[in-house]
C-alpha cells in the first residue's frame, strides 16, 4: 500500500505556482534543481527500485530538474573534521556541489531498526549552509510502517538546520511486493497521486524561498 500523509482530499492540494509567478527578484523562470539523496548504502538495498520509480515523476515536470545523490557512491568517513584531509575532500567534492546547488531536496530512506540509515545522518552532519532556507520532501520504504518512523526521526533533524521539510510524504508500505521483477509499481495510480501532491507542494516552497532569498539573504 502506499500513502500520502495528507489528511485532505488530494484534488483539494493546490497546484504549484508557474515559474512566471516568482520570476521579479528570484532568477528568472529557471526550473528549480533539485537533489534527489538516496540515503541507503545497505548491500542488496532496495533503493534504486524506489528511487527510478521516484526519478521517473520528477522528470516529467518541466518546472523541475534533478541531480541525484546516491550514497552507495561516496564514501564519507564518521570522524567529521574542518579540515579533511585531501581523500576525504575528494569524497565531499562528489556531494557537497550537488547539495550547494540544489533549490530543493528530495530525501529516499528506508526505516533500519524504526529510524533512518546511519549514511544519511553522516550525510547531513558534514553540511551546514547547503540545506539551510531550502525545502525538503521524503519518500520513504519499509514494511508495514512504510519508513514513516525514519522520517519522524529527519523531521527534527533538519529544522536544527533550518530546512523547511513538507508535510506530505509518499510511502511504500511493505515495498517488496508492490514493484514487479523490472522495477514497475504493479498499481502505481495511488503512488502517482501522492508523489504529485508532494511534488506541487516542495515546488510551491521551493519558488518561495528562492524568490525570498533573492529580496533578503536568509538571516540578514
Amino acid at each position: 500500500m502506499t500513502e500520502t500523509t495528507s489528511s485532505l482530499p488530494l484534488l483539494s492540494t493546490p497546484s504549484a505556482p508557474s515559474a512566471s509567478a516568482f520570476a521579479g527578484d528570484s532568477g528568472g523562470d529557471a526550473p528549480l534543481r533539485v537533489a534527489v539523496i538516496v540515503g541507503s548504502n545497505r548491500e542488496g538495498r532496495f533503493g534504486p527500485i524506489v528511487a527510478e520509480w521516484l526519478l521517473a515523476r520528477v522528470r516529467e515536470r518541466s518546472d523541475l530538474t534533478v541531480d541525484v545523490v546516491d550514497l552507495a557512491e561516496s564514501d564519507l568517513p564518521t570522524s567529521l573534521s574542518f579540515n579533511p584531509p585531501a581523500a576525504v575532500a575528494a569524497e565531499l567534492a562528489k556531494v557537497t556541489p550537488k547539495l550547494a546547488a540544489a533549490d530543493a531536496f528530495i530525501v529516499l530512506t528506508p526505516e533500519y531498526n524504526h529510524s533512518y540509515p546511519a549514511s544519511l545522518k553522516n550525510l547531513i552532519d558534514w553540511h551546514k549552509a547547503e540545506w539551510e532556507a531550502k525545502p525538503l520532501a521524503f519518500v520513504s520504504y519499509g514494511g508495514l510502517s512504510g519508513g514513516l518512523r525514519a522520517v519522524e526521526h529527519l523531521r527534527p533533524v533538519f529544522a536544527e538546520l533550518h530546512t523547511m521539510t513538507i508535510r506530505d510524504t509518499v510511502s511504500f508500505h511493505n515495498a517488496g511486493a508492490l514493484f514487479d521483477d523490472q522495477g514497475n509499481h504493479r498499481d502505481p495510480s495511488a503512488a502517482d497521486a501522492a508523489a504529485k501532491a508532494m511534488l506541487d507542494q516542495l515546488a510551491w516552497w521551493g519558488w518561495a524561498l528562492r524568490a525570498a532569498k533573492a529580496v533578503r539573504p536568509y538571516g540578514g
